[in-house]
């Protein structure tokens, strides 16, 4: 199999979609994931590793091939992490990147804890956006994480004083993810350090501990 050549096969299926969006996409990914199920991971994350370095192609994509595929997930590190990160500059391509392969790589310790320090200590805003939201895969069942509020409020603590709006909405999802594990230890969180929390953290976490949404709708009579 010459990844090149599977690349360019996908690029153009892709660009052929009247109109692209995530639907149609990951369905041509699910056709991708069969289709390598047999592959090595080194063929796998090379493939990924292209579609992301074309731009041709949303991200989502290239990371969900790598996280479908068992081989190529145990195969990242933080190495083939930060090349795989490189350039990323929007909100959602670092959600993609941080929910699908360094939170996961980072919750199964194939990362280390000094790696998601570091980027949470980044001047590049994106990178502090991605340290905070690979604490989702720790604590979001859906995304098979069973809870971690240790290594979860350490990363908060880090980017409390951000006023970044990006990194502050990353905050708050990252402890609206963890009240559902552990309410207390987000509870007491909260309560200690409310005077350094942007209005949004406090509110939106508040919520969703009190009612289990971010934004409940007001009730009217």
């Amino acid at each position: 199999m010459v990844a090149s050549v599977l690349v360019a096969e996908i690029e153009s299926r892709a660009a052929a979609f009247p109109r692209p969006n995530t639907a149609s996409l990951r369905t041509l990914r699910r056709e991708y994931s069969k289709r390598l199920s047999t592959a090595s991971a080194k063929e796998v994350l090379a493939i990924a590793t292209a579609l992301i370095e074309n731009h041709r192609i949303h991200r989502f994509v290239a990371d969900e091939l790598i996280a479908n595929h068992a081989h190529a997930m145990s195969a990242v590190n933080l190495t083939v992490l930060e090349r795989l990160g490189e350039g990323i500059c929007t909100w959602d391509q670092v959600d993609c990147f941080a929910c699908y392969l360094s939170g996961p790589a980072w919750r199964e310790k194939r990362i280390p804890d000094s790696a998601i320090i570091t980027w949470a200590n980044s001047k590049d805003r994106w990178w502090r956006r991605a340290a905070l939201v690979s604490t989702v895969p720790l604590n979001l069942k859906a995304r098979g994480g069973n809870g971690d509020a240790p290594r979860t409020l350490r990363i908060c603590e880090l980017l409390l004083d951000d006023s970044d709006d990006m990194v502050v909405k990353a905050l708050s999802w990252a402890l609206r993810a963890l009240s559902v594990r552990d309410p207390k230890a987000v509870k007491k969180f909260l309560k200690e350090n409310e005077p350094r929390l942007a209005s949004r953290v406090l509110r939106e976490v508040s919520h969703k501990l009190a009612t289990g949404l971010k934004n409940p709708k007001k009730s009217y009579p």
